[in-house]
C-alpha cells in the first residue's frame, strides 16, 4: 500500500490529550518502559544508569540507582520471580532490580554482547538480545545464561520481543528481518519485503499478528501466524518510527521520532491521525500501553515519560 493510498484512507478520529511529566535526573534519557507489577510504569535511564519507577495516580517518580557505572541501560522485563530483569548495553551484563530497589548484575559469556531487548519467556526463563554479536540469551531465575547464534544471521543485530505460540519473535535491525527462535534455541527468519527497512520494535496484537516499525521504510510491518509480512506507510514522509503498542481501542500507536509525533493506525492499515508532541526535538522511543487505558512514552532527549490519553 503507497502512502497516498494510506493517506486517501485515513478516516478523522478524536485527537488523544498529550501530558508530560519531568524525571527528576537531569540527562535521565528515558528508553524502554513497561508497565509493572504494581500497576507503575517501570523504566530505563540509559543516560543516567537508574531504573526509574512512575506512578500514574501520583505522577510521581522513584528512581533507583544502577551499581555499574555508564551501565546504559535500554531493555526492561518483569520476570517469573517478582523482579525486574534489565539489559545494560555498555556494561554488557544483565542486571536483576526488587521492587524495593535491590540490584543483582549479571555477567555474560561472551564479551562486548550489547545486550539490549529482553522479555520473559514462556518457559519462566528471560531472554534478551546480544545485538553488538547477533545472538540471543537466556537467563534462568538462578542468573545461569545461555546463548544461541545459530540460525540468526550474522551481523544482523537482533533487538525488540514479542511472545507468541509458545516461541519469541524479535526484529532483526540490521538483516532486514523478522526472527522467532523457539524454547529450545531453534531459529528461523522471515525476511522482509522492503530493501533495509531498518525493524526495531516489536508488539503483538490480540488478532495473532505480531506488529513491528520499520524505521527507514517509514511503516508499521505485520507478521501473521503463518509468516507473511505486509507493509503499511506512515503518512509524514521521514518521520523516524522507534516504539509501537496496541492501544485500548485495538489501534497501533507508534511514536514518530524525527516527526515528533505520536501516530495512530488501525489494524487494517489505515492511518487514523498523528499528534505532535508538545515538547520539541523530544525524541521519542517507546511506547507502552497501561491497564489505566492510557498509554505512555518516553522522550529520551528530553528527559520526559509522555501520557496519552485516547478519545
Amino acid at each position: 500500500m503507497s502512502v497516498a493510498q494510506t493517506t486517501a484512507r485515513a478516516r478523522a478520529v478524536a485527537p488523544p490529550e498529550i501530558r508530560e511529566h519531568r524525571i527528576p535526573t537531569e540527562g535521565s534519557k528515558p528508553y524502554i518502559a513497561i508497565e509493572g507489577f504494581d500497576g507503575c510504569l517501570w523504566f530505563c535511564e540509559s543516560g543516567a544508569s537508574k531504573i526509574g519507577r512512575f506512578d500514574p495516580t501520583s505522577a510521581s517518580f522513584t528512581e533507583f540507582e544502577i551499581p555499574a557505572k555508564n551501565a546504559t541501560p535500554i531493555g526492561i522485563s518483569i520476570g517469573g520471580d517478582g523482579n525486574y530483569w534489565f539489559a545494560m548495553k555498555t556494561a554488557h551484563k544483565i542486571g536483576r532490580v526488587t521492587p524495593r530497589g535491590e540490584f543483582t548484575l549479571f555477567n555474560l559469556p561472551t564479551p562486548n554482547a550489547g545486550p539490549d531487548g529482553i522479555l520473559l519467556g514462556p518457559d519462566g526463563n528471560v531472554w534478551f538480545s546480544e545485538t553488538e554479536v547477533s545472538q540471543i540469551g537466556r537467563i534462568n531465575p538462578d542468573g545461569k545464561v545461555t546463548e544461541f547464534k545459530d540460525g540468526i544471521t550474522p551481523g544482523s543485530k537482533p533487538l525488540s520481543f514479542s511472545e507468541r505460540d509458545g516461541a519469541l519473535w524479535f526484529s532483526e535491525a540490521a538483516g532486514n528481518r523478522i526472527g522467532r527462535i523457539a524454547m529450545d534455541g531453534t531459529v528461523t527468519e522471515f525476511p522482509i519485503p522492503s530493501h533495509d527497512s531498518q525493524p526495531r520494535a516489536t508488539i503483538p496484537h490480540p488478532d495473532g499478528s505480531i506488529w513491528f516499525v520499520e524505521t527507514s521504510t517509514n511503516a508499521l510491518g505485520r507478521i501473521d501466524r503463518a509468516g507473511k509480512i505486509t507493509e503499511h506507510p506512515v503518512t509524514t514522509p521521514n518521520a523516524s518510527l522507534r516504539g509501537v503498542a496496541v492501544g485500548p481501542d485495538g489501534n497501533l500507536w507508534a511514536t514518530e521520532n524525527f516527526a515528533n509525533r505520536i501516530a495512530r493506525m488501525a489494524p487494517d492499515g489505515t492511518m487514523l491521525g498523528e499528534y505532535d508532541i508538545p515538547t520539541a526535538g523530544s525524541g521519542a522511543r517507546c511506547i507502552t500501553a497501561m491497564s489505566n487505558g492510557r498509554l505512555y512514552f518516553t522522550q529520551w532527549d528530553a528527559g520526559l515519560i509522555g501520557e496519552v490519553i485516547p478519545r
